[in-house]
């Protein structure tokens, strides 16, 4: 195994690892360090799950399995770049790729009918939605900015949208029958088996069984109503067409794998209500799924004139939608996966409030998140911004994040303890010895769902806190509402844990409203606060503060301390990831910016220093942190317009910077007399280096493939100086 396993993975971030990889290789040699991949790309995943329909040099080996085994060990070391959670759309574009250059995998089946298409949809839907974090997480969340990024950005603040206090901007959420309002919880006592059942009038069905539970985890169950979200969508709509504003659903289909697909199917069907009363039959033959989006539906029936002229007179009579891409007519409907919840919220508050509506133009918009339990995390934020104006980047201070993640601690709709009903019944969690943990009511079309985290992850979460305040000395506050029930759980443990160490005086324990409110105060003061979150809030929060106070969450250091003593240094979001690529694609101009990627090299050499006493890996991390300083300093990061300096530019500056670091350095001579001579060369063939790399923008990029590119094709787009492989090999 290697000294330190730099990820394989999808979209921009791969497409600089083209770039960055043979970089870090070639230097990290130089002090013995040995520089591996894994594969847990999309494309390898699917490919390392059907090894049976492949040729033998087809086959992979499944990389995310060893990962998964190599965390829960000490020696673990791990660089973790943003993979692609996938929504249904992206999982099946990605298996007709895949078909498309020779790979004979079976097609993802709709509406499995067969045994065999049960097993095959099985297979695929464990690659679904947030299929590596759990994997791979096994310690909790240390996320914040670095202090050379959040200095640049104060010393060279981004644009921020001007928020009005007569904004109609709002967050509208279901004021029940939602997941929040529906929530029970329990802390196991002891060690316990349970499964789930639906009871109804016509028997009872094993939902799920064999489920195991170490003693002292939160146990929770939960359920939206379909004919609480029918009524809540309908009525939005109406109100938005009422005040002028766009319709905007922000949603986590991608890693919400199972739930939220649902409920934005219930919104393109509510949208579109009219035509799915009179077309429904016609529609459903054709093959329509309404989870499946807006861009699906009109594929599946524009050569139907009569269904087409009633869609066109429905939309004409809705209010306008939130678009993802006004210019190619992409609404906030269209693909589950375009509108991310953590991604576009923040964005939007960013911009003033400010949504892209259909004609080109921003407007106010109405925020539907229907289940309210982080609702109210975007709603005060707006709130706070229409009384108090824009944040100023150039004064705020930050909110770090710590995030209990461990050994999947869930809180999500994405996990195989969540189910679709279909038929009315009461829903059970019946543990072995006969007790039933919960008990609900529910009807056909109704969520339901259980979540749990363990007991020694809480622990570990509350101690990391505990630590990252003593290091920070600032406030913090722990996101926990007591009239939540999940949480009133969670505070059962804190309390005591805190209390224990005599530290409870340093700590608050706040809902998620109050706690949005204290934070922002105190950022606005130029002040710091650590936020102390779940699961949920770890995702959310650790993009929007980010995109408030950085511009992008991309450029955060995050720092995953795994329980067994192994480290998992992530870097950063992303979200935006896809448009990059089309650019990339258009113009041959990547503005994907590296420097998560940076903070986390320099991490996992100094780690890795500590971990095995290799004195040279620290002085390489150290002189990864001058480099990152020098991007900064100089201004080195991406352009986001063709024709200007891109990603490949930057991995030129970095490698300069660190083999020049490198070579001044007085820690270690034999590394300075090693990279002195590249240092040099770096340095000397500069406008060369910069001549070939501008060189190839503006014409289009062939990169092979989207989900599973050319490895040739993608080196020769991503590594087009000729001077500078050969100097870094």
């Amino acid at each position: 195994m290697s000294d330190i396993i730099y990820t394989k993975v999808d979209e921009a971030p791969e497409l600089a690892s083209a770039s960055f990889l043979p970089i870090i290789q070639k230097f990290a040699a130089a002090a013995g360090v040995s520089v591996g991949t894994k594969d847990i790309s999309l494309a390898g995943r699917i490919l390392a799950t059907f090894p049976e329909h492949l040729k033998e040099d087809q086959r992979r080996t499944d990389d995310l399995a060893e990962l998964g085994q190599l965390v829960k060990s000490a020696d673990a070391n791990v660089i973790k770049l943003p993979n692609i959670s996938a929504s249904v759309p992206q999982l099946v574009g990605a298996i007709k790729e895949l078909q498309s250059q020779g790979f004979a995998l079976p097609d993802y089946p709709e509406a499995p009918a067969t045994d065999a298409e049960k097993e095959i949809r099985a297979k695929y839907d464990g690659i679904k939605g947030s299929a590596v974090n759990p994997v791979l997480r096994e310690g909790n969340s240390d996320r914040r900015a670095a202090k050379a990024v959040k200095s640049f950005a104060q010393k060279n603040p981004h644009r921020m949208g001007e928020w009005k206090a007569d904004s109609k901007t709002h967050v509208s959420a279901m004021s029940g029958g939602d997941f929040f309002s529906n929530e029970v919880s329990t802390t196991l006592a002891k060690e316990a088996t349970a499964k789930i059942v639906l009871e109804t009038a016509n028997g009872e069905t094993v939902l799920k069984d064999g489920l195991t539970y170490p003693a002292g985890t939160v146990v929770d169950a939960t359920f939206m109503s379909a004919a609480a979200l029918k009524d809540f969508l309908a009525s939005e709509i109406e109100k938005t067409k009422a005040e002028g504003t766009l319709f905007s659903l922000h949603m986590k289909a991608t890693m919400m794998k199972v739930s939220d697909p649902i409920i934005f199917g219930h919104a393109v069907r509510a949208f579109l209500a009219p035509v799915f009363d009179k077309h429904g039959d016609a529609m459903a033959a054709l093959g329509v799924n309404p989870n499946s989006g807006l861009g699906d539906l009109l594929t599946r029936v524009k050569d139907n004139a009569a269904i087409m002229a009633d869609i066109d007179a429905c939309m004409a009579s809705r209010p306008l939608m939130y678009m993802v891409d006004s210019d190619k007519g992409i609404t906030n409907l269209h693909v589950s996966s375009d509108v991310i919840i953590d991604a576009s919220m923040p964005a939007l508050i960013r911009a003033g409030g400010k949504g892209w509506g259909p004609d080109n133009k921003e407007h106010d918009a109405n925020c539907v998140i229907p289940d309210n339990s982080y609702a109210p995390v975007y709603d005060e934020s707006i709130k706070f911004f229409k009384e108090n104006g824009k944040l100023n980047p150039a004064t705020a201070g930050t909110v770090q994040n710590v995030g209990l993640m461990a050994q999947k601690a869930e809180e999500y709709g994405s996990h195989p303890t969540t189910f679709e009903i279909a038929e009315a019944g009461t829903v059970k969690m019946i543990l072995s010895d006969g007790t039933v943990l919960s008990e609900m009511k529910v009807e056909a079309g109704d969520i339901w769902r259980s979540a749990s985290a363990r007991k020694a992850p809480i622990e570990d979460w509350v101690n990391l806190a505990i630590a990252r305040q003593k290091a920070e000395g600032c406030r913090a506050i722990f996101w926990l509402d007591a009239a939540r029930a999940h949480d009133a759980e969670l505070i059962a443990y804190v309390k005591p844990i805190l209390e224990a160490k005599g530290v409870a005086d340093k700590f608050e324990i706040m809902a998620p409203r109050e706690a949005t409110r204290a934070s922002l105060e105190t950022i606005t003061k130029g002040q710091n606060t650590i936020a102390i979150t779940g699961n949920v809030l770890r995702d959310y929060l650790t993009d929007l503060f980010p995109i408030l106070e950085l511009a992008t969450s991309a450029k955060m250091l995050s720092i995953v301390k795994l329980m067994n003593g192994g480290g998992l240094f992530e870097t950063g979001a992303g979200g935006s990831a896809p448009k990059h690529v089309q650019q990339l694609v258009e113009e041959n101009h990547l503005r994907w910016d590296s420097l998560g990627e940076f903070c986390a090299l320099g991490e996992s050499l100094t780690f890795l220093a500590d971990a095995k006493g290799n004195e040279k890996a620290r002085v390489l991390g150290q002189a990864v942190d001058a480099a990152t300083q020098g991007i900064l300093d100089h201004d080195r990061s991406p352009s986001r317009k063709v024709g200007e300096p891109d990603n490949r530019a930057s991995h030129y500056w970095f490698a300069r910077y660190w083999a020049e670091a490198l070579a001044t350095q007085n820690s270690d001579a034999d590394l300075g007399a090693h990279f002195a001579p590249i240092a040099a060369a770096l340095a000397a063939s500069e406008a060369v280096i910069l001549s070939e790399l501008a060189a190839v923008q503006g014409p289009a990029a062939d990169l092979g493939g989207y989900f599973h590119t050319d490895a040739a094709k993608t080196t020769a787009v991503m590594r087009p100086s000729a001077t500078l492989n050969s100097i870094i090999g």
